[in-house]
């Protein structure tokens, strides 16, 4: 793989404005002259994840396909779901996956929002969360503008800043492999003389 600075074509597995728009923001502070594409993919999860794990795996079954449907350097994935919490409340999780044609992959995560009781019931019920933020607030499509955070934080979070985080921990392997490749070497050394 190129390094991050000559990178020429990044995928992101999503059609959605916000996740192109938030890998653009992030691949080009870093490659001014890559090109970010946007692909439909499936994530391999259901359409509403439910916990990390299950999130997580969708958001690297995106970046993956993305990557291999596009022959891109990189594939980005973006998830989002929720998470039951002890006591009965629910809150919102997102990851993101960054993924290159070497097997090397970073994934990244945080968007923590407790859900207000009426949007965890009708998640609950089955609807996406982004279905249910409209619902409740009588709108359409917010999942593709400012989303359950956007909505919940009265705008001060975001959607697309708070995602163009969640890539930037994704894309530390990327950035720094000199540390993880330091950490795996010390792991196998430490594991065959025990």
């Amino acid at each position: 793989m190129p390094s991050i600075a000559d990178l020429r074509l990044v995928a992101v597995g999503s059609m959605n404005p916000v996740k192109i728009g938030a890998a653009d923001a992030v691949i080009h502070v870093l490659a001014r002259g890559a090109r970010v594409e946007g692909v439909a993919v499936a994530s391999t999860v259901r359409d509403q994840p439910v916990g990390d794990d299950e999130t997580i795996r969708g958001a690297v079954a995106r970046a993956r396909a993305a990557r291999e449907a596009l022959g891109a350097d990189l594939g980005v994935g973006i998830e989002g779901g929720v998470v039951e919490e002890p006591g009965g409340g629910m809150r919102t999780c997102a990851w993101a996956a960054v993924v290159d044609s070497n097997g090397r992959r970073g994934i990244g995560g945080s968007l923590a929002v407790p859900l207000p009781p009426r949007v965890a019931s009708l998640v609950r019920g089955g609807l996406e969360l982004g279905h249910a933020m409209d619902r409740v607030i009588g709108q359409r499509d917010t999942k593709r503008g400012k989303g359950a955070v956007g909505i919940l934080t009265a705008g001060l979070v975001d959607r697309q800043r708070a995602y163009e985080v969640l890539i930037n921990y994704a894309l530390a392997p990327f950035l720094t492999p000199e540390l993880y490749e330091a950490l795996s070497d010390s792991g196998r050394e430490s594991s065959a003389s025990s």
